[in-house]
């Protein structure tokens, strides 16, 4: 398990800030006492307009975290101007492709919520490793512990990441860099927006607020988890998943069958990043 991380006087970056979960984090990461963060995301005005409400000590960086070279050049230019960066958020996620998707919709879910995470660890952890220190928290999902059914690009990346998550965890842990991995069910944000009872992610029962997933980010931290589960009972799901993955599969198709005969119209939902 990783080693507690202590955040007053830290400097941290959230992607994927500009609202929601990334929004919350930033916000509780500066009342932590975080001595600054950076507020990224893709939109340069949200971007600003997040960081100006945060106050003096959030700086706002427009980034697209499925570019490598300006991920690279991110950190290159973190770390000059604001000093080495303690704790990077890998955070930044996307809802794209309903049922099975299009060629479209992996290609973005992969290089948002797979490839950005590896991005960062190319820039970031040679200049970790050579501090003996720092922490990458890589917001996955639930559904990466589980299965969600509406989008299979989501859930099968959001599996990757956790599996990226682990591995880093297990290889880079002798050189004080620390991992975790933050896998909540729902909660209400823009991507979560037009949810109905017809979506299947309400099997998961009530959402949460992203103020709920920061403090509990923030409280893993501090007790050195790497598996960060808002919502509790996401490690009983998990359990009776793998304690018999066949009756797991047919209580799924069972819930599928509801969900079908509620909504046989349902459409497709739009694709945003968080």
């Amino acid at each position: 398990m990783p080693e507690p991380f202590s955040i007053p006087g830290t400097t941290a970056v959230v992607t994927g800030a500009a609202g929601g979960i990334g929004r919350a984090l930033a916000e509780r990461l500066l009342r932590e006492g975080a001595a600054r963060v950076v507020v990224s995301d893709l939109d340069p005005d949200r971007v600003a307009e997040t960081a100006a409400g945060l106050g003096a000590r959030a700086h706002p960086l427009a980034l697209d975290v499925s570019d490598e070279a300006a991920v690279g050049a991110a950190v290159e230019h973190i770390e000059r101007t604001l000093g080495p960066i303690d704790l990077w958020c890998s955070n930044a996620g996307i809802a794209a492709g309903r049922g099975l998707g299009d060629d479209a919709d992996w290609d973005v879910s992969w290089r948002v919520h797979v490839l950005a995470h590896v991005y960062a660890v190319r820039a970031l952890f040679p200049r970790m490793a050579a501090r003996g220190r720092g922490h990458l928290l890589v917001t996955a999902s639930a559904a990466g512990l589980l299965t969600q059914l509406d989008s299979a690009p989501y859930s099968v990346t959001k599996h990757g990441a956790v599996a990226l998550a682990e591995w880093l965890a297990i290889r880079h842990a002798d050189e004080g860099i620390g991992v975790s991995c933050l896998c909540p069910q729902g909660v209400n944000t823009a991507m979560t927006a037009g949810d109905d009872g017809t979506s299947a992610t309400r099997l998961g029962g009530d959402y949460i607020e992203p103020e709920d997933v920061a403090e509990s980010v923030v409280a893993a931290l501090h007790d050195g988890r790497f598996l960060i589960l808002p919502h509790p009972e996401a490690a009983h799901y998990e359990r009776k998943r793998a304690n018999d993955r066949d009756r797991w599969i047919g209580g799924m198709r069972r819930a599928w069958a509801g969900i079908r005969r509620a909504a046989p119209q349902a459409g497709p939902g739009a694709a945003e990043r968080s």
